[in-house]
């Protein structure tokens, strides 16, 4: 995860913020910016499009 760059989500928040690394091959990683060393969450490119296309148009 060394090679991760991440990202402030542009949906973040002074209250919750998560980052997101999309610049390694074949998987996207999310975690909170608050604990970055609790863990990540990864998904594959397609599903990570997916889940912030239904985000997106359900506000």
């Amino acid at each position: 995860m060394t090679a991760a760059r991440w990202h402030k989500s542009t949906h973040s928040d002074t209250s919750g913020c998560v980052e997101v690394a999309e610049n390694l091959p074949g998987r996207v990683y999310v975690r909170d910016t608050k604990d970055r060393d609790g863990g990540t969450l990864a998904f594959a490119p397609a599903s990570w499009r997916a889940f912030v296309a239904a985000v997106s148009t359900d506000r």
